[in-house]
């Protein structure tokens, strides 16, 4: 049967209205980055203040310094630090806007089976990043520091370099805060029903493997590092691997008394 133009009409309605309400929900992400991001550029110097201390405890009591030889290096680093900061200030923002968006199209039951995702990756990611920033970082740059001395008659010295160090807080903290949220993509998967525990289980062999060179690659080129990143991410494959095995348990038992539940109503006269 022929579809005509008032029928059309009332098919791209809907849709016109989430892709405006996606518009406002993403018009407000942008303002609170924009907002934090004014906030947290006024708080700069505070805020690189913070992330320096882990490179100062490594140094001997006033001997560590930071250099820039470029002559705008230092104005753009505290920009990089705003906008880092920002995002991480406007992310409960921006996580409600996008559920807010989301929410609507789920049934009460995957409400319930997504939320604890979403309350588990910020407090994944902090904890990640509290890792890198209080245990991995400083371990990191007293072996770096280690490397100091003379060579040849000459004063072996570090002098790293303003916009190189962000750099290299800003990977460590963001390494280890995604590689944290291994757990959320595991137990998501296997809700979805893409992997199964026991196929992740026969596979632990290759997930060993594949965690230590994932480790390799987003961290610093440093034995160390790679060690403290991967052994976290292991010990949390098998806590996800122990999260699922509970929640087979526990469906198995719903799905036991459902069945017992069934077979007293079909018993009664």
């Amino acid at each position: 049967m022929a579809l005509n133009i008032h029928d059309i009409d009332e098919t791209q309605a809907p849709l016109l209205d989430h892709l405006l309400e996606l518009r406002t929900r993403l018009l407000r992400c942008i303002v609170a980055l924009g907002l934090t991001f004014c906030v947290c550029l006024y708080f700069a110097n505070d805020i690189f203040g913070f992330l320096v201390r882990p490179l100062t405890a490594a140094f001997p009591p006033g001997q560590g310094r930071l250099v820039y030889t470029k002559l705008y290096e230092a104005f753009f680093v505290e920009l990089k630090v705003a906008l880092f900061a920002a995002f991480f200030v406007s992310f409960p923002i921006i996580a409600n806007q996008l559920w807010a968006f989301v929410a609507p199209g789920l049934y009460a039951k995957e409400k319930r089976a997504f939320l604890p995702f979403l309350i588990a990756t910020p407090v994944l990611f902090t904890s990640g990043a509290a890792l890198a920033y209080y245990v991995v970082m400083p371990t990191a740059f007293r072996w770096f520091l280690g490397f100091e001395g003379t060579r040849g008659g000459l004063k072996l010295e570090a002098l790293p370099g303003t916009g190189d160090y962000l750099a290299l807080v800003m990977q460590f903290i963001l390494a280890f805060g995604i590689s944290f949220l291994l757990p959320v993509l595991l137990l998501l998967l296997n809700r979805a029903g893409i992997v199964t525990r026991a196929q992740l289980s026969g596979a632990r062999r290759y997930v060993i493997v594949a965690i230590v060179a994932v480790a390799a690659v987003i961290t610093p080129p440093d034995v160390v590092s790679q060690l403290m990143l991967a052994i976290p991410m292991l010990i949390l494959f098998e806590g996800s691997l122990l999260v699922m095995w509970l929640g087979e348990r526990r469906d198995a038992k719903d799905k036991a008394n459902e069945a017992a539940a069934s077979t007293d109503l079909a018993e009664l006269p």
